[in-house]
């Protein structure tokens, strides 16, 4: 799903953020690619320009990247490929529905993503914000896996409800995502095939995106628990309306198997789309710490122990998405800098620095 940020707070499920930010340059005062308090980043290079562009995900030998994309007056996101270059742009999505979540097979030749195509070929409504800032979970997504330029269409999901959220094992013998399938927001996995599905978490409450770290051993993910009753009645309540409302978002990691769950961060704010750094020992995720209402969105760097928080991007708008190629030397991620209309996300890549 693709909606529009409307901060304090409105983020979409499955990650599909295209950010509207207050105090977006105009076109004629584009913001800088490369900001020189980001030691960490050299030779940032944007990839996209213009439209609603996020979450980009290397292919397994670094090559290529699938993103999804609004674009060209299209009404909803849509999945493309394109070379870590930025050329080579390429739709393999059907052009129908919604669709969002795309990622590689590590071992090439499949992708994987989430659409609502075969429910109706027309963009499902975005929720009514009149409600207040809510996520809408659409029941009519599921997973789909297909060749590389989009043929040879698989449904690999069937359960009713949302299932989306899907990104792979390194060896790719694995699919972690999330679903509604029990009647909550939980973390599954499945085998490439779609066989042998298994729930991970239980806790009332959302529980998604999340990857695994790259040895297969651990999973990373944003949880979001209600605590109060108070809270609990609210969550449930909406969620009978395929809408969440979120409160703050915190990191998390487990054990393949569901086990030795751990809380990383303890922020307060919306933080979401973590992923492993190479050495396996760290987390890079998005977040808007330290101010809840906030609309700056930062990259930052925390030990899966919670300890050692470093800010990465320092960029006043939106910096989220981050993916470190399979080498470990580039990070691709999806920003609002230097953008030429107000409302533009576009994909970024940049040598990784210690």
């Amino acid at each position: 799903m693709s909606t529009k940020i409307l901060f304090p707070l409105v983020l979409t499920v499955t990650l599909s953020f295209a950010v509207l930010s207050a105090g977006q340059s105009p076109s004629n005062s584009r913001s800088p690619v490369e900001l020189p308090a980001e030691k960490h980043l050299r030779n940032v290079r944007q990839l996209s320009d213009g439209g609603e562009n996020a979450e980009a995900y290397f292919s397994g030998k670094g090559e290529r990247l699938i993103f999804q994309s609004k674009r060209g007056g299209a009404e909803c996101d849509q999945i493309y490929t394109m070379r870590a270059d930025g050329s080579d742009v390429r739709m393999v999505s059907t052009g129908k529905g919604r669709t969002t979540c795309s990622y590689f097979f590590p071992r090439g030749g499949r992708i994987l993503y989430s659409s609502t195509h075969l429910a109706d070929a027309k963009c499902p409504p975005p929720p009514d914000y009149s409600r207040g800032y809510v996520w809408a979970v659409y029941p009519s997504y599921d997973i789909f896996t297909a060749r590389e330029d989009g043929s040879d269409l698989k449904q690999l999901t069937k359960s009713p409800g949302y299932d989306a959220e899907a990104t792979m094992s390194v060896d790719g013998k694995r699919i972690v995502f999330t679903s509604m399938r029990d009647g909550d927001l939980d973390i599954y996995t499945m085998d490439a095939d779609g066989k042998h599905v298994k729930r991970l978490t239980n806790e009332p409450g959302y529980d998604g995106g999340p990857f695994f770290s790259r040895d297969g051993r651990l999973i990373v993910y944003r949880a979001n628990h209600p605590k109060t009753p108070e809270q609990v009645e609210r969550y449930r309540k909406l969620l009978t309306q395929n809408l969440i409302e979120p409160n703050a978002l915190e990191i998390w990691v487990m054990n393949a198997d569901g086990t030795g769950k751990r809380q990383v961060t303890n922020l307060g704010v919306a933080s979401f789309a973590p992923y492993f750094l190479p050495d396996g020992r760290r987390i890079i995720f998005s977040s808007n710490y330290p101010n809840l209402r906030g609309r700056d969105f930062n990259l930052f760097v925390v030990n899966i122990d919670g300890t050692g928080l470093e800010q990465v991007t320092f960029n006043d708008t939106f910096d989220g998405f981050p993916m470190f190629s399979p080498d470990g030397r580039k990070l691709v991620f999806a920003s609002n800098r230097h953008a030429a209309a107000r409302g533009d996300t576009n994909v970024f890549i940049a040598d990784w620095v210690e």
